[in-house]
């Protein structure tokens, strides 16, 4: 195979990120924090369950977020086999364009920050409305609770937690990870408190008489209707655990670039599978799946079932009282939390994007002092407050249209992740077994399952009457569903939006920036054979004695399935291939 020349996967402070900043238990922690587990539940659980009074998934919940979990892991390990050949903040950006090209590129970096400040306006309502029930709680201020529903000063109480977000982010990648240590923890030990106390009373028959048992029927969701029902609630699902992939999106600050971003993102998921199962089943069992009282099919509960459980969870006494503020507290706290780690990721593809010219390069612009990007962290800051505001301008009802919209546009970048992957890797899948899964099955797999489900979860979206309001009105733009337009409006806006700055910065567009490649291949007799796109217009063959191998890249000889990597002066060798030690080595890089 042939290749441009690229800059090595090794250099990840090109940027001016501060390198070195985060370990393997930090990246996990960022990654788990970002999916905000309390209010990732407490504001999509209900609509997995029903959808505007109808039953969607019912008692199978359960199952779909098991179900959910299976996309989710191979595009983890997409991202995993990915960031081990370059590990860039852009991610995804990053990816497809090396893969694909530009055009392709630009729109996945664009999926991540249109569905990261999409979802700002919901994490801003709940932190703003929470801000006050919490305090009206610990004071015993039924005027200050009240507030949470006033529309006024929760957008007031939710533009102020945007604002000191933005500012932890701005202050540095260390102060972020500091503050999510104990966000997290917090948030972890409510809900198994929460989960555990729910079950306790099922168990004990002093729940609601409604309430149900546990069953294992519940994690088998197959008899269930794909195209109208498993389709739609694994979008609302995949949207409690996106997040992880800050993970990675942090990688040019981690320890080990190449390997612990993926590692992390890969223990972040299996950590999530495990409190997501376990929560889910004991709301479940508790408040059942009716419309009657707390039942999870009471639309009036949909937004919020943490809350509206919580007080008939606990009871009256002082210890339900502590216990709900605790729960109070834990899905404030999550909120808060996943709006710091929803700026992170924004930020850094933003800079990614402007260092490769993609957009205006003020955003590639970083802190002297605190090493973080300063016009991407604050721009993503504005934004989203922009947004939110918009949104609660034309109709608060239409922010809880934004789960499923921004479902759609996490399936749209991951599942391009999935497939960047293979088509990136395509040229040494078969070098090993291993190869094969984890860089050519795995993300297939996870692209084409997330690429099913939005097209059919898109159909059920566009129905006017898919999301009703609290006076049974449909929510609708156009005549359309609203969940179905913001989503695909988002994604049209994108691409005027990369039409303009195709017409403003055409460098990046003309593959000039950040060139189209795929894994090296060590030159032989002949090129290698196989599928190939209109892209190979690559003129540098790797020698043999790889004098044009970019330092940290690994060049792979397909007759013997060996991986060769140059050094850099007195530096040892860093690949993972355990072949590698007799591999010859360089100086430097040409």
């Amino acid at each position: 195979m042939t290749t441009a020349p690229a800059r090595g996967s090794t250099d990840v402070e090109s940027k001016g990120l501060k390198g070195g900043a985060l370990g393997l238990v930090g990246s996990v922690v960022v990654g788990v924090a970002s999916t905000a587990p309390a209010y990732s539940l407490a504001a999509s659980l209900g609509f997995i369950v029903a959808s505007g009074g109808s039953l969607l998934a019912g008692v199978k919940s359960p199952g779909i977020i098991l179900l959910a979990f299976v996309p989710m892991y191979f595009i983890a390990v997409a991202y995993q086999e990915l960031n081990k050949a370059e590990p860039d903040c852009g991610t995804t950006f990053t990816w497809a364009s090396r893969a694909f090209g530009p055009k392709t590129g630009w729109m996945g970096g664009w999926g991540i920050i249109a569905a990261d400040v999409i979802v700002m306006a919901n994490l801003a309502q709940i932190a703003g409305s929470y801000s006050f029930t919490l305090v009206g709680k610990l004071f015993n201020d039924d005027a200050i609770s009240a507030l949470s529903g006033d529309v006024f000063w929760s957008t007031v109480a939710g533009l102020a937690w945007i604002a000191i977000m933005t500012y932890i982010c701005y202050r540095g990648i260390e102060v972020s990870a500091r503050l999510q240590y104990a966000l997290l923890g917090i948030e972890v030990v409510i809900l198994v408190v929460f989960a555990v106390f729910a079950l306790v009373k099922v168990y004990t028959g002093t729940a609601e008489s409604y309430s149900l048992t546990p069953d294992i029927s519940w994690f088998l969701p197959f008899d269930l209707d794909f195209s109208t029902v498993i389709a739609p609630a694994i979008l609302t699902a995949v949207f409690i655990y996106w997040g992880w992939d800050t993970a990675v999106s942090i990688n040019e600050e981690s320890d080990d670039p190449g390997r612990t971003p993926g590692r992390a993102a890969i223990i972040s998921t299996l950590l999530l599978l495990v409190t997501y199962a376990l929560v889910a089943v004991a709301t479940i069992a508790f408040a059942g799946v009716g419309t009657d009282g707390v039942g999870l099919g009471n639309p009036e509960n949909a937004s919020d079932v943490f809350s509206a459980i919580g007080p008939d969870l606990f009871g009256d006494s002082a210890f339900g009282g502590i216990m709900l503020a605790l729960l109070y507290i834990s899905i404030l706290t999550s909120a808060s939390a996943s709006t710091q780690t929803t700026i992170l990721p924004t930020a850094r593809t933003a800079l990614s994007m402007a260092v490769y010219k993609a957009v205006p390069e003020s955003f590639a612009k970083i802190h002297p002092k605190f090493l973080t990007p300063t016009w991407s962290t604050v721009g993503m800051g504005i934004i989203s407050a922009a947004f939110y505001l918009l949104f609660t301008l034309i109709s608060p009802t239409l922010l809880s249209a934004l789960i499923g919209s921004v479902g759609l546009l996490i399936a749209f970048y991951y599942g391009l992740t999935g497939f960047a992957c293979v088509w990136y890797y395509r040229r040494t899948l078969t070098a090993t077994f291993r190869d094969f899964m984890m860089r050519g099955v795995i993300p297939l797999l996870g692209g084409l399952m997330l690429t099913a489900v939005f097209v059919f979860g898109l159909i059920q979206y566009a129905l006017p009457d898919w999301l009703t309001d609290e006076n049974d009105e449909n929510v609708t733009i156009f005549g359309i569903g609203a969940v179905a337009v913001v989503g695909v409006g988002s994604l049209v806006l994108g691409v005027i939006l990369m039409l303009i700055m195709r017409w403003r910065s055409p460098a990046f567009f003309k593959g000039q920036t950040l060139e189209r490649r795929s894994d090296l291949i060590l030159a032989g007799e002949h090129y290698p054979v196989g599928i190939r796109l209109p892209d190979s217009e690559e003129t540098t063959v790797i020698a043999r004695d790889l004098s044009n191998l970019p330092t940290g890249l690994i060049a792979v000889d397909l007759e013997t399935g060996k991986r060769f990597q140059k050094k850099k002066r007195g530096a040892p060798d860093t690949t993972d291939a355990p072949d590698a030690p007799d591999a010859p080595s360089g100086d430097s890089t040409p």
